[in-house]
């Protein structure tokens, strides 16, 4: 694969990604500065994920707060394929996705697509399929979600009230058009066809719930938007609004290229991860220095290659003014990688060590976000 072609599929990314040209291919709008101003005027300040462009596209985003001006209100929809442990790459979304509920008082519908894991991953059962779920809720809930206003739920476990709205979806879809928008062929089993009917319906499910349409916003990466555009083109014909949607990029991996995956553990961070395991990873990761210290400090390094200083950029260093720093220092030769490595590693743990204290907190949380909450949910429908 020559450097400048690459692909994104919803189970798939390779390559380097051009973000300019995904946003053509895909349709989708680019933030720019005046959405930046209006998200303000309600936030009073911006993720540094905002300011950054790591969420860098949208559709529809102007009508949701259009909306939310004339007091209309709207609620978040995100999710997870739970195939495995849950890695920093994943957190990025689910963070952004906290502070909009923060600053917009919304609910959130957190939807666990065990159901699509175990219909994609050959060697993947349905008990592990579920087991993944309720392990990767725990690092959801770890990130403080306002447990009343969230509903975490797992196709597998909500199916009951989940199959009858993807079935409506599912009528209006022919296959013809999910082997365009998906690449299915023969080989394709029959539940891979039918899961994106599953993945649509949170994103009209408290619309048909409380009798009344209410605007959805669903921010996630880059990769997931055929679902969603699918069920922006199936909803009105079903009588519901179509989502909106908010896109972030995909989180580096610690090598060189490519996005942060869970098949390549050496490559990820996971919120799992022993002390031994970071300090492992990072010291190897890519940086994209020079050969020697020497050259280093001569001709500096090249923050924009480097993978340690994406993770500052991501996660581990929100002041605008220290990012900043930390990037003058890299390129004028002042900061070399192994002391930026060891800044990053002390941060990483520090970040790890917190989180998982708050995931074992959150086993005893574990059922009233996914049990509790799911049986009001059936209560709300049975009227």
């Amino acid at each position: 694969m020559r450097e400048e072609e690459f692909s994104v599929t919803p189970w798939e990314v390779k390559g380097k990604v051009d973000y300019d040209r995904l946003i053509k291919e895909f349709g989708t709008d680019k933030i720019e500065e005046g959405l930046l101003t209006e998200i303000k005027k309600y936030t009073h300040d911006l993720h540094p994920l905002l300011k950054r462009k790591i969420f860098f596209s949208h559709r529809d985003l102007d009508w949701i707060l259009a909306e939310y001006s004339k007091g209309v209100k709207f609620y978040l929809y995100t999710g997870r394929g739970p195939s495995g442990d849950v890695h920093l790459g994943h957190l990025v979304p689910w963070i952004f996705t906290k502070w909009l509920q923060d600053k917009f008082d919304v609910e959130l519908w957190f939807q666990l697509t065990d159901d699509e894991k175990y219909l994609f991953e050959k060697k993947l059962g349905i008990r592990d399929a579920k087991k993944f779920a309720r392990s990767n809720a725990l690092d959801i809930i770890a990130l403080g979600f306002d447990p009343e206003k969230t509903h975490i739920f797992s196709d597998i476990q909500l199916s009951g009230l989940l199959y009858p709205q993807a079935l409506k979806v599912a009528k209006r879809v022919n296959f013809s058009t999910t082997k365009a928008i998906f690449g299915f062929n023969e080989q394709s089993n029959i539940g891979q066809i039918f899961f994106t009917s599953m993945q649509a319906v949170p994103a009209f499910l408290p619309s048909a719930l409380a009798e009344k349409n209410i605007p959805c916003l669903i921010p996630h990466a880059i990769d997931q938007d055929p679902h969603f555009r699918l069920a922006r083109d199936v909803l009105p014909k079903l009588g519901y609004l179509k989502p909106a949607a908010i896109h972030c990029k995909f989180f580096p991996g610690l090598k060189e290229g490519g996005k942060m995956s869970a098949s390549k553990r050496e490559d990820a961070i996971f919120t799992t991860d022993s002390k031994a395991d970071v300090k492992k990873k990072i010291s190897n990761a890519f940086t994209g220095g020079a050969t020697s210290i020497k050259e280093q400090r001569t001709k500096g390094g090249n923050p924009d290659k480097c993978s340690i200083f994406q993770y500052y950029c991501y996660l581990f260093e929100w002041d605008d003014e220290k990012l900043q720093t930390i990037r003058n220092e890299c390129k004028g030769g002042s900061l070399l990688c192994g002391e930026c490595k060891k800044r990053l590693i002390e941060r990483v743990e520090k970040f790890l060590e917190d989180h998982q204290r708050k995931r074992e907190e959150a086993k005893d949380l574990l059922d009233k976000y996914l049990v509790e909450h799911s049986k009001k949910i059936f209560e709300l429908y049975d009227k």
